[in-house]
């Protein structure tokens, strides 16, 4: 049951296969919280689980360095449960982070040529200087009233039964550990506490185990030796349930929620292989398409600047295109160099009609985009304009 939560839960399916860095993130933590000592319930733990579960923390902080938050958490326990701190502290945790901190080291050297320690930039930016802020901020309450309560969705009354009823304090503190770390930076995303849902999935999986028994919903530890004849009637409700918001939700995110980036993509690889595309200029809020991944052609295409300046208060060309489309483009236009095709979303396009129709551009594709607004104005769809002069 605690698979069967892994599996159809929304957002798990949603997000696993999109971000990957959060999720290979999530991956290696799950796996090393099955390697740690202080972490365990029961089961037989060798001589070198604790090495393999630094060795995996320690991956998981070089492919993202917010992933320190969990394991200064668990990194706490160990010290307070542990016989051997010494050896912990010095001749484990040490030599491997050391190992493998110069190892990230080695490779950002090869690659950017001079010595740079992007752990400690990515730290910086996020957390020292608030950096994040520049993309949006949310207030602190944000996790616990909408974000991982989405996440979670319809299993939230099982995750709370299950934390309730489980008492493995060491894992539920870890969820409300992390929240409320990344609670206190300003800027919030879902995909910052993905390596925690599944750990709090568990706990709903627990909580569904309970239905099957009376034994577990008294809080004992033993399931009962009687094996029932087929699932109890609670839990056959509680399953469909689960299935029957969860797989809809899913699917709709999945498949059709805000999907006209990728149509628009798609489009125009297929025009790129016949050479009806030159140069593609996007007039949408920075990072809208998969850009080159999709395209697949060398071909040049530009998109509104969003780098984060020292000096917040100077709007960025997204935010300016954003703030007045039209004083934007036509400025924009005195030095472009003119692109074959323009794509853009209904919102904005309505207000660039008459400089879209004077600088001969034509509708050529409109793609559905989005039912709903999320984080800015109703983008219904996503157009494809191309030059006919």
């Amino acid at each position: 049951l605690q698979l069967f939560s892994q599996l159809t839960n929304w957002f798990m399916f949603f997000c696993c296969t999109r971000t990957l860095s959060n999720s290979l993130e999530t991956v290696l933590t799950i796996v090393s919280l099955y390697y740690w000592p202080c972490m365990r319930v029961r089961g037989k733990i060798s001589s070198s689980s604790r090495k393999w579960a630094l060795a995996i923390a320690a991956l998981a902080c070089a492919v993202r360095p917010t992933s320190a938050v969990v394991w200064i958490y668990v990194g706490l326990i160990e010290l307070f449960v542990a016989s051997d701190r010494l050896k912990f502290v010095f001749l484990e945790a040490a030599p491997i982070g050391g190992a493998v901190l110069a190892i990230t080291c080695l490779l950002d050297r090869m690659i950017y040529g001079s010595w740079i320690v992007v752990p400690f930039n990515f730290l910086k930016f996020n957390f020292f200087s608030s950096g994040g802020d520049y993309y949006g901020t949310h207030p602190w309450h944000w996790y616990f009233t909408q974000g991982f309560v989405v996440m979670l969705f319809t299993y939230l009354p099982f995750f709370i039964s299950g934390f309730i009823y489980s008492k493995y304090w060491k894992l539920s503190s870890l969820v409300g550990w992390v929240i409320g770390i990344y609670s206190m930076l300003d800027h919030k995303e879902f995909r910052f506490v993905l390596p925690v849902l599944p750990v709090a999935l568990m706990f709903s999986g627990y909580s569904l185990a309970a239905l099957d028994t009376t034994d577990l919903l008294m809080g004992k530890s033993q399931r009962s030796s009687i094996t029932p004849a087929k699932w109890p009637s609670k839990l056959h409700i509680a399953v469909f349930f689960l299935l029957a918001t969860n797989i809809p939700l899913g699917l709709y995110m999945s498949l059709v929620h805000q999907k006209g980036p990728e149509d628009v993509m798609h489009y125009l690889a297929r025009e790129a292989l016949k050479g009806e595309v030159r140069s593609v200029l996007f007039l949408t809020p920075c990072h809208a398409t998969p850009y080159y991944s999709a395209l697949h052609q060398n071909l040049p295409m530009h998109f509104l600047d969003c780098t984060p300046s020292e000096q917040r208060r100077i709007p960025d060309e997204s935010d300016r295109f954003m703030l007045d489309p039209n004083s934007f483009v036509s400025e924009f236009a005195k030095n472009w160099s003119l692109p074959s095709h323009i794509v853009l979303f209904n919102s904005e396009e309505r207000k660039l009609k008459d400089f879209l129709s004077i600088q001969s551009f034509r509708e050529v594709k409109r793609f559905f985009h989005a039912h709903f607004k999320v984080d800015r104005d109703l983008q219904s769809s996503i157009v494809v304009y191309q030059y006919t002069g």
